[in-house]
C-alpha cells in the first residue's frame, strides 16, 4: 500500500523545487528514457538516509556546472508503477531505495545504491555525483 500522500509532499518538493522532474506514471518513465543525452535519476524514499543524505546531496550536486541534460525522480512507496518500471531501466542491477542512478542515450551508465548513499554525508554524495556529472555529462 502507497505512503499517505500528505506525508510524503515535502520529500517531493525538495528535489522538484530545485527543477528535477517528476515521473508518476510508466507511461512518463517510458517517454523520459527515450530522451537523448545524459539522465540522472533519484529513487527518492521515506527512509532517513534519503532524507539525511541523498535528497541533500542531489540538490548540492545540481549546482555544479556541469549537470545532466535530464534530472529525473521516482518516488518508492507511492508511485510504485513508475518505480518498478524505472527498475526496469536498470539492467542487472537489484531495486535499492534510494537510488541514483545515471544514463547516457538510454543506456544505464553508472548507479549509486542505498549501501552507497547509507551514513554519507550529502557533501560526499554530491562530489561523487560531480565527478559523475563531469566523467560522462562533458
Amino acid at each position: 500500500m502507497p505512503y499517505d500522500p500528505m506525508i510524503v509532499q515535502p520529500m517531493r518538493e525538495e528535489l522538484t523545487s530545485v527543477g528535477v522532474k517528476e515521473l508518476r506514471t510508466i507511461a512518463e518513465v517510458d517517454e523520459a528514457m527515450k530522451a537523448e543525452g545524459t539522465a540522472l535519476v533519484v529513487v527518492n524514499s521515506v527512509c532517513g538516509c534519503a532524507a539525511g543524505g541523498a535528497r541533500p546531496g542531489v540538490k548540492l550536486a545540481l549546482q555544479h556546472s556541469v549537470k545532466p541534460d535530464n534530472i529525473y525522480t521516482v518516488f518508492a512507496g507511492q508511485d510504485v508503477e513508475a518505480t518498478q518500471r524505472m527498475r526496469d531501466y536498470f539492467t542487472d542491477q537489484p531495486p535499492s531505495s534510494p537510488s541514483i542512478a545515471m544514463f547516457k542515450d538510454g543506456q544505464l551508465v553508472a548507479m549509486m545504491h542505498r549501501h552507497h548513499i547509507e551514513g554519507a554525508m550529502p557533501e560526499q554524495i554530491a562530489q561523487a555525483l560531480t565527478g559523475a556529472f563531469d566523467k560522462i555529462c562533458a
